[in-house]
């Protein structure tokens, strides 16, 4: 029996098996709000919504103004900042109202989740679901989540000040911390669902693992890249305009800031980052030929392959479309179903005795 089945039927009786599968279940429609979360997230920064509220009101401000005279005073707000006096000057209320509309309704997306969240947690705990030992867990998920919301505004505040855009940097942190607690939440939940198991590393669960750890830098070479709207210089594939080495990727000094603040250079990094991920599964895919997994660890890395190819497709052809805003956000939630069919790998790879060859 697992840890997590031990904890449970200890605090639950003959009706731990049930318990667990309830909590798992409750962590998955947790994780799910988060990719949706993602998603809007991705939709709010391509309609260039995500400084319409001035404001970071995280306990009030839960209705949108209701009034003409609210309306006008909200927008009358947003008027001060540099967004609308250097981009939108001139812009109607209406049309505000468009923008508006998507900040506001992330920002209650995310409300929503700490609720749906916090709600459940309070119940399992109250009805004795939960052990102590599975406490810190769970209350670290709750902490993070918080801590998505601050830094969110974090990231808001940045593109209020001077430049009518939000820091690259921060929003890069921003999507990272989002992608973090996405694949903590499908990893609590598949424990609880079937139980924790016992890691065997080897060469191939190390391999796993790397292509794990690039995957999630790939995902943060994403943020850079809609943060710098990097994804606009070069539209065309499988060269940049005519180059594979296009010759604007060094105009900073020093070098190495061309890797973070050069719209090119970060491109062609992407790029190179979803070719790495390319070899690397291919490589992956034909070493698990000569190894026993088991049915359901193979039928997951099957998963990956698939969701990682077409994640590529879905690439170049945003690229190639020059970021439209469904393909964009396809795109970015395409990052999350590669990462949450990754993690049903890496779970299924627990506990079970894969040779080395």
């Amino acid at each position: 029996m697992t840890t997590y089945e031990h904890a449970s039927t200890m605090a639950a009786g003959g009706n731990g098996v049930r318990h667990q599968r309830a909590l798992g279940i409750w962590l998955l429609c947790v994780a799910f709000l988060v990719f949706a979360m993602v998603m809007l997230g991705g939709a709010t920064r391509l309609t260039n919504s995500g400084l319409s509220m001035v404001e970071w009101r995280p306990l009030m401000g839960v209705l949108p103004p209701l009034t003409d005279s609210g309306w006008q005073e909200t927008f009358d707000k947003y008027r001060q900042f540099p967004e609308y006096q250097k981009i939108n000057r001139g812009m109607e209320l209406s049309e505000f109202k468009r923008i508006f509309y998507f900040e506001y309704a992330h920002r209650m997306l995310g409300r929503g989740i700490g609720l749906a969240f916090a709600i459940p947690f309070l119940v399992f705990l109250a009805l004795r679901r939960i052990a102590w030992r599975q406490l810190p867990v769970l209350v670290g998920l709750f902490v993070l989540g918080g801590l998505q919301g601050v830094i969110g505004w974090w990231m808001v505040k940045s593109g209020l000040i001077d430049r009518p855009d939000v820091s690259h940097y921060r929003l890069t942190v921003h999507l990272g911390l989002a992608v973090a607690i996405f694949a903590a939440l499908l990893w609590v939940a598949f424990d609880f669902l079937w139980g924790r198991g016992r890691w065997v590393m080897n060469a191939f669960g190390a391999g796993v693992l790397c292509f794990g750890g690039l995957v999630f830098l790939q995902v943060l070479l994403g943020g850079l890249v809609a943060g710098l709207n990097a994804g606009l210089v070069y539209n065309t594939w499988p060269t940049m305009n005519g180059a594979w080495l296009p010759p604007d990727l060094i105009t900073l000094s020093p070098a190495w800031l061309n890797l973070f603040e050069n719209p090119v250079m970060v491109q062609f990094v992407h790029r190179l980052g979803a070719y790495a991920l390319v070899v690397v599964a291919v490589v992956l895919w034909w070493r698990s030929r000569t190894i026993c997994l088991g049915p359901q660890a193979r039928i997951a890395l099957y998963a990956v392959l698939a969701t990682l190819a077409v994640q590529v497709g879905l690439g170049i052809a945003t690229l190639l479309a020059m970021v439209p805003v469904t393909l964009g956000v396809v795109h970015q939630g395409g990052a999350l179903v590669v990462l949450a069919s990754l993690v049903l790998f890496l779970h299924r790879l627990r506990g079970e005795e894969v040779p080395d060859g």
